[in-house]
């Protein structure tokens, strides 16, 4: 195969000596640049393959075949095999009967013995709102006392921990811009919520995961080997 970065090099130096060429006939300097082009044209073309065109890698040259031997197995999933298949759940959050409209039925006696079922997965998305009251009791001489709200219950109003944790999942695990996580809940939920507050909840998760987070460096630095997932790089062909 052609060394591409050496044919480049070459005719460089080759348009090179052409410009500084003084006594090459008026007619001749345009055809050796065109047939240059040419060359270079075909010799670009040879060196395509699957890692640097759209060419796919039954047409490389020197392609290493598989080399690996049949098994004797069937195509597809092997017995024993776990399959993602949907299966039926034993508890239903909501159950529609359906009954025979009996004046399609020929007449006569019929015995209920049961119904066939199907089950459909869906999902929700609902924005859910606790009001908590908290009863004022006036004493006899004017004062009043009022009961204790539950811990965390602040504010006139406040988000919950389940709405912070959804945010801190899109944004730290899923990676999802900030713009994208408000648009989220505004669009899909009905709740605003500004870019500031996801910041905020990413800074509370950071703060209650310190003891965690020391404990996991002190492990990672006494083990004797760390995984750490990098991605690889193609040189000259071939995967590092």
């Amino acid at each position: 195969m052609f060394n591409s970065i050496g044919i480049d090099k070459t005719l460089e130096s080759l348009k090179q000596s052409l410009s500084e060429e003084e006594n090459l006939p008026p007619a001749l300097k345009p055809l050796i640049e065109i047939l240059m082009m040419m060359f270079q044209l075909l010799t670009n073309r040879l060196g395509l393959n699957s890692q640097n065109s759209s060419k796919p890698p039954s047409s490389d040259p020197n392609r290493l075949k598989n080399t690996q031997k049949p098994s004797g197995k069937k195509r597809g999933g092997q017995i024993g095999h776990k399959g993602q298949t949907l299966t039926q759940v034993g508890a239903s959050d909501e159950i529609e009967r359906i009954k025979i409209d009996r004046r399609t039925l020929p007449a006569g006696k019929y015995k209920d013995i049961g119904f066939e079922k199907r089950q459909i997965i869906d999902i929700e998305f609902v924005k859910k709102i606790t009001e908590y009251q908290a009863q004022i009791l006036e004493y006899s001489q004017g004062k009043r006392f009022v009961a204790a709200f539950p811990t965390g219950v602040n504010k006139a109003v406040q988000y919950g921990d389940k709405i912070k944790a959804h945010a801190v999942y899109l944004s730290q695990y899923q990676l999802l811009p900030y713009k994208r996580i408000q648009e989220h809940f505004t669009d899909q939920l009905d709740i605003p919520i500004s870019q500031a507050s996801i910041v905020n909840f990413n800074q509370q998760a950071f703060e209650r995961l310190d003891e965690f987070n020391q404990l996991a460096k002190k492990a990672l630095s006494l083990s004797s080997c760390l995984h750490v997932d990098e991605t690889g790089v193609n040189i000259v062909g071939k995967r590092h």
